[in-house]
């Protein structure tokens, strides 16, 4: 057992609690996050009881959480997002998560991700393997483009998004032309979850936002999956997109992103 392994009870216990609430209690009054995004009262219900929680469990390290930010420093940082697809969940769209990662000088080492209306439960702590509600799980063996499912990242909203988008958008058109089906969950942790456990065969995200990717990044990791970022380099909490790919398919995949993004350029 790895040392990350140890902090897995105080994580898996953070993420029960913050599942079990968003079983049991609506949304409540939401805020607005700019254009076109929000959180509802529960996001900073939740956050704010695992920020407690963890702080007092394991008070020399770090939290970063999507709503309220930083608090505590050191080497070691929990990363949170309270609910991962928050537009499902007020919505009654079960397509959503609470997603708790640790990162250790940036790099994702530990994830726990619940999904609390579909019953799976996500961990995973380096070197130590990935499992689903306690059992082993690996990334697919998909070795064809042409026979792979990829899951895509919502595509941007705010400042500079018909920008961006034009990229997302031209990367959709590829995959739908190359990959036999294209999916948006709207839920970046489902995405990398249902990665390491083989349902999908990539999940493909044009951002890189902490909360988002590093419980998922370290379970598909651990499950066997290729994390990269869009030059094929190594994934780290700086890098700008998030591509989590199984092995037979990374440089067909990166090979279509390159060319996508030549596309656009010369567009």
């Amino acid at each position: 057992m790895s040392g990350y392994a140890e902090l897995l009870p105080v994580a898996i216990e953070a993420v029960a609690r913050a599942a079990e609430n968003m079983r049991r209690k609506p949304p409540g009054a939401l805020t607005a996050k700019g254009d076109r995004d929000m959180a509802s009262a529960l996001d900073y219900e939740i956050e704010r009881d695992v920020r407690a929680l963890l702080h007092a469990a394991t008070p020399d390290i770090g939290f970063l959480g999507e709503e309220d930010g930083v608090s505590g420093s050191g080497e070691m940082q929990w990363v949170l997002d309270p609910i991962d697809g928050t537009a499902n969940f007020v919505r009654g769209i079960p397509l959503c998560a609470v997603s708790l990662g640790l990162l250790h000088h940036g790099e994702a080492v530990l994830g726990v991700i619940e999904l609390p209306f579909l019953g799976n439960r996500y961990a995973a702590a380096q070197g130590d393997g990935a499992t689903v509600d306690g059992s082993p799980i690996q990334v697919s063996q998909t070795s064809r483009l042409s026979e792979a499912i990829v899951a895509i990242g919502d595509y941007a909203v705010g400042k500079d998004a018909a920008a961006k988008n034009r990229l997302r958008l031209a990367l959709t058109a590829r995959l739908a032309e190359s990959v036999q089906r294209v999916r948006m969950t709207g839920s970046a942790a489902l995405d990398l979850a249902w990665l390491a456990e083989g349902k999908i065969d990539a999940a493909l995200t044009l951002s890189n936002h902490p909360w988002d990717m590093t419980a998922g990044v370290a379970i598909a990791r651990e499950a066997g999956a290729r994390m990269v970022d869009r030059d094929g380099s190594h994934h780290d909490m700086n890098s700008s997109a998030t591509l989590g790919v199984a092995p037979a398919l990374l440089a067909d995949t990166l090979d279509l992103l390159l060319n996508t993004t030549r596309w656009r350029t010369h567009d």
